[in-house]
C-alpha cells in the first residue's frame, strides 16, 4: 500500500475510533449502532467500519487500545525498576492521572464502567489491553525495592493496590461519581499526597545526599 494511501487508512481509522469512543460513552456498547458511530465520526457509510474493523467487538478493543497510551508507558520494563520511589513513583501516579483525566480517558472509564457488570467481557478488555501492564510491572517494582532494603518487607501485590487505590478513587469521585470539593483538587496534589502516604508507610528513607525528598523520612 502506498504510504499516503497508508496514512489516509489511518487518518480513516482513528477517526472511526474518536465516533466510537463518543457513542460507546454515551449510550452503552449493547445499544451502539453503527449508523450513529459513523455519524458521530463523520464517515458516510456505517458498512464502512467493517473496512476497517472485524465487529463491534473488534471495535470496542481498538479503543481501549488506543485511547490507553499513557497506561502502556508505565510499564516500560526491567531497566526502571533501580530507579528510586521518590523518582518513580511519582512519575507512575502522574502517568496513571494523565491516562485517566483526559477528555478521552474520562470517556473510556465511563464506557467500561458503563458495561463492567453486563458484560464483563468487555471490561477484561481493559484489563487484558492496559491494566495488566500496569499492576505487574508496579508489583515487579515494589518487590525490587523490598529486596534492595529499600521499602519495608511486605506483600507486593497489595503494596501495589495501596498505591493505585487512592488514584482511582479521586478520578471516581473527581468525575464519575462527583463528590464536593473534588473537582478543585489538582491532579499535581493528588500525587503528591499519594506519594508522600505511600512512602511514609513504607518506612521509606531517602539517601541523605539526595536530601529529604517529598514523601521521604528525614535523614537524622
Amino acid at each position: 500500500m502506498p504510504r499516503r494511501d497508508e496514512e489516509t487508512y489511518e487518518e480513516r481509522r482513528q477517526q472511526i475510533i474518536r465516533g466510537a469512543l463518543a457513542v460507546f460513552s454515551q449510550v452503552g456498547y449493547e445499544k451502539a449502532t453503527n449508523r450513529e458511530i459513523a455519524r458521530a465520526a463523520g464517515i458516510g457509510s456505517p458498512g464502512l467500519i467493517y473496512h476497517y474493523f472485524k465487529d463491534k467487538a473488534d471495535l470496542f478493543g481498538q479503543v481501549i487500545e488506543e485511547v490507553s497510551p499513557r497506561l502502556h508507558l508505565i510499564a516500560v520494563g526491567d531497566p526502571l525498576l533501580d530507579h528510586p520511589p521518590h523518582e518513580m513513583l511519582p512519575r507512575l501516579a502522574t502517568l496513571f492521572l494523565s491516562a485517566m483525566t483526559t477528555d478521552e480517558g474520562r470517556a473510556l472509564f465511563r464506557m467500561v464502567l458503563g458495561e463492567a457488570l453486563r458484560r464483563p467481557e468487555l471490561a477484561g478488555l481493559l484489563n487484558t489491553l492496559a491494566l495488566s501492564r500496569v499492576f505487574p510491572f508496579l508489583t515487579r517494582y515494589l518487590a525490587a525495592q523490598m529486596d534492595a532494603g529499600v521499602l519495608r518487607r511486605g506483600d507486593p501485590g497489595a503494596a501495589a493496590y495501596g498505591f493505585v487505590g487512592p488514584l482511582f478513587v479521586y478520578v471516581l469521585t473527581r468525575d464519575i461519581f462527583p463528590l464536593p470539593g473534588a473537582a478543585h483538587l489538582p491532579p499535581d496534589a493528588m500525587v503528591a499526597t499519594t506519594v508522600e502516604t505511600f512512602l511514609r508507610g513504607m518506612n521509606y528513607r531517602a539517601p541523605c545526599d539526595d536530601g529529604a525528598p517529598e514523601g521521604a523520612t528525614p535523614c537524622p
